[in-house]
């Protein structure tokens, strides 16, 4: 006979209590100060919508990178999440010019990884679609299984933990259109990367999208044509990112996987999480990163006089030569250097970034091609 999971007649309104004490505040600046007090860097979102609020003439007519763009020092809001930040004298300016523009947060500079549970209708796919990687035996029946909320919960079953979507101990937003973000925290560095429940490289769980470095999160009490992004109870803070989950994230591709250098050998393995951050495929360009990224990681066993500033530029300034030479992304490789800096001097992240973004400007000048030496 088979095994029955209780999906079918099953709504996702049920895992959800909205508790109408627990808004944030009333303005799109008051939610915005709020967020950056607790450390996550915000950026506006286009009033109305959830997606970032456009670029400024100048770069949509000539697009590039936005490490190279004039405007986010100058204090303006291109590039969306590349241009958050907690600086409260910024935040006010921005939305006291545009008092609608709604709030995003950028996940990967604010250590957070979201859970972004869907619940749209939508035909189920192959049940080897269901949960990428896991086979579902044919003697566990499917039948009500309707959208994200199902697929977590079915995950979790065979992981003999209790539903995620009812977690009443982190932040839990309900979503307009009736899913829900699961908000949690990881140590620094983030290296967790996005996906969406439906890609076919990586994903956690058909309709269930992971927000993580690289991507970001509408703010609870942000307001949509579609509706409140609003929280479901009193807990307003994200709690640590279980471990079964993050065991599912590692599982399934969510971690990023570079070679390790030859000296590898000779990296503390604490340091080694920070030398994967570069993301795979292209295996020299990643070899190469490795290399000067294992020098930085090495600075921690060195409180002082490691040359700390002098290799993270010197990384720096090979990574932006990837960068020219189109062998990774900037985000890719400004997430590997900072990475590796924020493990060797924890707690200087805004020097670092400066030095990261110098040395990568510098370096993208000069591209580094596969026959180039380091």
């Amino acid at each position: 006979m088979p095994t029955e999971l209780g999906f079918h007649g099953s709504d996702s309104s049920r895992h959800v209590t909205i508790d109408p004490q627990a808004q944030y505040p009333g303005t799109p600046l008051e939610t915005a100060l709020w967020c950056a007090a607790q450390g996550w860097p915000v950026h506006p979102l286009a009033p109305g919508r959830k997606t970032p609020a456009a670029n400024c003439g100048a770069c949509r007519d000539q697009p590039h990178s936005p490490g190279e763009c004039p405007c986010i020092p100058a204090g303006r809001w291109c590039h969306g999440f590349h241009a958050a930040t907690t600086e409260t004298a910024r935040i006010t300016a921005w939305w006291s010019g545009q008092p609608r523009f709604g709030v995003g947060v950028a996940c990967g500079p604010a250590h957070l990884v979201v859970i972004d549970v869907d619940a749209h209708p939508a035909p189920m796919p192959e049940p080897d679609r269901l949960l990428p990687g896991i086979h579902i035996p044919a003697s566990v029946s499917l039948r009500g299984l309707r959208h994200g909320f199902h697929s977590l919960a079915l995950l979790a079953a065979l992981r003999g933990v209790p539903d995620p979507s009812r977690d009443d101990s982190t932040l839990r937003v309900r979503t307009p259109t009736g899913g829900l973000h699961l908000w949690y925290t990881t140590p620094a560095p983030n290296l967790w990367r996005c996906s969406t429940g439906s890609g076919a490289q990586r994903a956690l769980a058909w309709q269930v999208d992971v927000r993580a470095n690289g991507g970001y999160i509408v703010a609870p009490g942000t307001t949509t044509a579609a509706g409140a992004y609003t929280v479901c109870h009193p807990v307003r803070r994200p709690a640590p990112l279980p471990d079964w989950l993050a065991t599912e994230l590692r599982r399934t591709g969510h971690l990023p996987v570079l070679p390790a250098p030859r000296s590898a050998a000779a990296v503390p393995p604490r340091a080694r999480a920070a030398v994967l951050a570069a993301g795979g495929g292209r295996d020299a360009a990643a070899r190469t990163l490795a290399t000067v990224l294992a020098a930085v990681t090495g600075c921690a066993a060195i409180p002082e006089g490691a040359g700390f500033t002098e290799k993270l530029n010197v990384a720096a300034f090979t990574a932006g030569g990837l960068v020219g030479a189109a062998r990774m992304t900037h985000a890719e490789a400004e997430s590997a250097l900072m990475a590796a800096a924020a493990h060797a001097r924890p707690g200087r992240e805004h020097s670092s970034l400066r030095i990261i973004r110098s040395g990568m400007n510098a370096g993208r000048h000069r591209p580094l091609t596969p026959g180039d030496r380091t």
